[in-house]
């Protein structure tokens, strides 16, 4: 049976070690976000991330974001850090950009689906952020089956998920809207999926410094 615990009337350090727990032992946990719902596991763990892509009914091939609360756990997923991706940390981060780095060779396969990259953001939801500081790096995929409507409540992630979601951490509705753009940036600069954060303002500031976009966007 799924457990929903509320935020806000359960401190946050209980919260945060019962997250932990679940996470520790392969479990998944449905946390909000800035957008929507998340599902979140140990993103070190391929077994875990496995039962999170059995559960979404998710296609295999398809690679899966990391959510952190502070710039310093990107050490944990990635070892190069292109000037281009730095502007755009200190322009968006914490906010809804996600952006593509190369993946350290000892993550899991099945987290990166064997492209060499891994998506991370710095999640701006405060919740979620009190959360991360002391459980690290997780999973940020959208908590619903593969092609549904994505949650934007508790209620709703029960709905979509049922018992594969082993915890669920209430922090009331989230904003919804567009989710979180993507951007791979390497020698040039590529949008993956359009989303909250425009290409209007990625190119106010990259582009005074010279940095080349692909196209199309």
């Amino acid at each position: 049976m799924t457990t929903v615990l509320p935020y806000g009337t359960i401190p946050e350090a209980v919260l945060c070690e019962e997250m932990a727990r679940v996470i520790a032992r392969g479990g998944m946990v449905g946390v909000p976000t800035e957008t929507f719902y998340g599902l979140a596991v140990n993103p070190f763990d391929p077994l875990a991330v496995t039962r999170l892509i059995h559960a979404k009914g998710r296609a295999d091939g398809k690679p899966i974001l990391v959510l952190i609360s502070e710039q310093a756990q990107l050490t944990q997923v990635t070892d190069s850090i292109t000037p281009a991706a730095a502007r755009l940390m200190e322009a968006f981060w914490p906010g809804p950009l996600t952006i593509l780095f190369p993946a350290k060779p000892s993550l899991p396969a099945v987290l990166t689906a064997g492209t060499g990259t891994i998506g991370v953001r710095l999640t701006s939801c405060l919740v979620l952020q009190g959360l991360l500081r002391s459980v690290g790096p997780v999973t940020g995929t959208s908590a619903n089956r593969s092609g549904a409507p994505p949650a934007t409540t508790a209620a709703q992630v029960v709905e979509a998920m049922g018992e594969t979601v082993d915890l669920i951490i209430d922090g009331g509705p989230t904003p919804g809207g567009a989710p979180s753009t993507v951007v791979e940036v390497q020698e040039s600069v590529r949008i993956v999926r359009k989303g909250a954060v425009p290409k209007s303002l990625l190119q106010q500031v990259l582009q005074p410094h010279g940095h080349r976009f692909e196209e199309p966007w």
